[in-house]
């Protein structure tokens, strides 16, 4: 079956196309063309004016639809994906956060029998800590974090096939033997949740960690002990240029001012966004569970108002909050789709509309709505 996408504004790796076509076929993309006539024999969509953009790639979300990874079912990571995938986030990278590691060896059986199937949107698995430092993991991960276990470590990679990336503090013991493991073995390694300053990040950087987690969030700035002024992980992190970053763009983890200057200093290309979404996402309002939480100004916080817990973002809120910040929608739509592909390793088939590579085609309304989602050229949603 051939499928022709019309009359909307296509965006490219070469900028904005109008009054093309997107030909879809066999999964693929057989061409993005400048050419709008109608094809014998080809099914025809008419995107009436919107926006047709890659798919979005999502490499941090912990859940979604009422459900976590952490549960280890395969009936919670097909509704998780699910769920997701009707806001746009085609391709996926389930993210564990700190569990034992039973409960890890049991995740990646799960991913791996998912990811063979024909077409699945999941990639890989993504595990965040257990090696986290204690002063920073936050309450709801506190009791669930330790030391960085040599053997345990090369257990789970050396018996799976699916980890894609793992976070870590760099500052704790072990942790650069950590990560120049896993850059043996092509996994990303991201610093997350920690205090780490300039020497540190310098050294994990050389080691391996070439990415930070939900930057500006569980890590401190340009701060004061006693009489002295030092840097803060964030500064590091600009200091290092070619260290990528992501941010958690709900509008609530960090202010438009921020998410603007981290896109001034760091470019597109350096830049990802990401929801670190929990349970609550896409969920369609039904109550929290979890006593620890609530769900206030469109994110979770901890019940006491302590610290915010985590997002209820879907990926297309990311790429509204940005425009919103002023960020053009072309960079934003990269940040939520090329860049996390290249950094996953997975830009070769994702991340773009393009010849030969995953029709993984998303449509937004002016107001930038999902309104049609092709995952893999499989229809999941359409709204025109």
């Amino acid at each position: 079956m051939l499928t022709q996408i019309i009359n909307g504004r296509i965006f490219t790796p070469q900028g904005w196309l109008n009054d093309g076509s997107v030909l879809i076929r066999d999964g693929k993309i057989l061409e993005v063309t400048n050419c709008d006539l109608a094809l014998i024999g080809a099914q025809m969509i008419d995107a009436k004016g919107m926006y047709i953009v890659p798919g979005f790639v999502c490499m941090h979300a912990h859940g979604g639809g009422g459900h976590d990874f952490t549960e280890c079912t395969e009936e919670a990571f097909r509704t998780i994906i699910n769920a997701h995938l009707k806001h746009g986030a085609t391709s996926f990278f389930p993210t564990l956060s700190s569990s034992p590691f039973s409960k890890l060896h049991k995740a990646t059986e799960i991913c791996e029998r998912l990811m063979n199937e024909p077409g699945s949107p999941i990639l890989g698995l993504h595990i965040e800590g257990p090696y986290l430092n204690p002063k920073m993991a936050g309450e709801q991960f506190s009791d669930m974090v330790k030391a960085i276990d040599e053997n345990e470590y090369r257990e789970l990679v050396e018996n799976s096939c699916c980890i894609r990336r793992w976070d870590a503090s760099p500052e704790l013991p072990g942790a650069l033997d950590f990560a120049r493991y896993l850059k043996q073995k092509d996994i990303l390694v991201a610093l997350s949740h920690t205090e780490a300053e300039y020497e540190d990040i310098k050294t994990a950087y050389e080691a391996g960690f070439t990415h930070a987690a939900h930057f500006y969030n569980a890590m401190p700035g340009f701060h004061k002990r006693r009489e002295y002024k030092y840097e803060g992980t964030v500064e590091s992190v600009y200091l290092i240029d070619d260290m990528t970053i992501e941010l958690i763009a709900d509008g609530v983890h960090l202010p438009s001012t921020i998410l603007r200057l981290a896109y001034k200093l760091k470019g597109v290309e350096r830049t990802c966004l990401v929801t670190d979404a929990l349970s609550s996402a896409a969920n369609e309002g039904k109550p929290v569970n979890d006593p620890r939480i609530i769900i206030e100004d469109g994110v979770c916080k901890m019940a006491d108002h302590s610290a915010l817990a985590g997002s209820i973002a879907t990926s297309d809120v990311l790429v509204r909050t940005m425009v919103k910040a002023g960020i053009p929608l072309g960079d934003a739509l990269r940040m939520a789709s090329e860049t996390p592909a290249r950094i996953m390793g997975v830009a070769d088939r994702k991340g773009s509309l393009q010849k030969d590579k995953d029709a993984d085609i998303v449509v937004l309304d002016k107001e930038l709505n999902v309104r049609a989602v092709w995952q893999c050229g499989s229809c999941k949603l359409q709204n025109i």
